[in-house]
């Protein structure tokens, strides 16, 4: 990961000084790196000796990053990671044009590597990372969401950058195509396990560990799957409740609504939609021969369900 922060840290460098300025800021503000990490467990599990995986690690955290910037400024979000948003710091024009910068620069960062197979992921992935942006959007407000409908918006828009860490680190591992569709799926279960957890905090977190506001997806009108677990399962009152928060947005109704989510079991159901995804992942990786690096693989599955930040 030192090795993954240097080469972020080199390829961050513009003659902008307010590119520097909040490309610093934004990387600077931490994050878990799991899809970094992801992509160094996996390639060393499978052997892989040479350096491409700290340059495609590096690669992953920028798409991250820069979906980061694009993500606050259409949520109106000023708080991430217990800091102000990018977005509340320098505005909305700096915070989307350095986003660009960003994924600009990790095409170049991509043919650097001179695989086409690593392009054709990457591209692929940052393809439906916006399409699943897009789809979110049209979810927003609608409170007759499936669960099918937004664990697809998951998949795309999370979970697809996990997917894709694996897939690189299994193709730089020398797999064959079955062998990158295992750790591929592997990684998109991980991923949405992570998201499903995510959704969870939403309503359970310690503002302070989590470093965002509790409440922001409902106050986006954003129907996630706690919500969606008392639109189905509640009586007719809290769902009447849920539904018009969703409908409407805001926090006046957060406190009815937090309410309504406990006495439905809404977040104990979503953790074990997580945690059946976390068992399906762990499957996928038992032919993994032994190692440090698969064990903390396992350690990541358990990881991404149990986890309260």
């Amino acid at each position: 990961m030192e090795a993954v922060n240097a080469v972020i840290r080199r390829r961050l460098h513009s003659d902008i000084v307010l590119i520097r300025q909040v490309a610093e800021y934004i990387i600077g503000a931490g994050g878990k790196r799991l899809r970094p990490a992801m992509l160094l467990l996996v390639a060393n599990a499978l052997g892989y000796r040479g350096t491409h995986h700290h340059d495609l690690a590096a690669v992953l955290e920028l798409i991250h990053t820069s979906t980061l910037l694009h993500d606050d400024v259409v949520d109106e979000s000023d708080l991430r990671r217990g800091r102000s948003t990018a977005n509340a710091m320098f505005g909305n024009a700096a915070a989307v044009l350095v986003g660009d910068f960003l994924y600009s620069r990790t095409f170049q960062m991509m043919v650097d590597v001179d695989d086409m197979r690593v392009m054709r992921v990457l591209a692929d992935a940052t393809n439906v990372i916006s399409e699943g942006e897009v789809l979110q959007l049209l979810n927003v407000h609608n409170a007759d969401v499936t669960v099918e409908s937004y664990l697809q918006v998951i998949r795309y828009k999370t979970a697809m950058l996990f997917e894709a860490a694996c897939r690189l680190g299994g193709i730089l591992g020398g797999l064959d195509e079955a062998g990158q569709d295992r750790l591929a799926a592997f990684g998109r279960h991980v991923g949405t396990a992570f998201q499903l957890v995510d959704d969870v905090l939403d309503y359970s977190g310690d503002e302070e560990a989590t470093g965002k506001h509790l409440g922001d997806d409902l106050a986006e009108g954003k129907p996630t799957l706690p919500l969606i677990h008392v639109l189905q399962h509640g009586n007719a009152e809290q769902a009447a409740v849920v539904r018009r928060a969703i409908e409407e947005g805001g926090r006046e109704a957060f406190p009815a609504v937090i309410e309504a989510v406990r006495q439905t079991g809404a977040l104990e159901a979503t953790r074990e939609v997580a945690r059946q995804e976390s068992e399906r992942a762990a499957e996928l990786i038992d032919e993994l021969p032994p190692s440090i690096f698969k064990d903390s693989l396992l350690q990541l599955c358990s990881f991404a369900v149990g986890r309260q930040y």
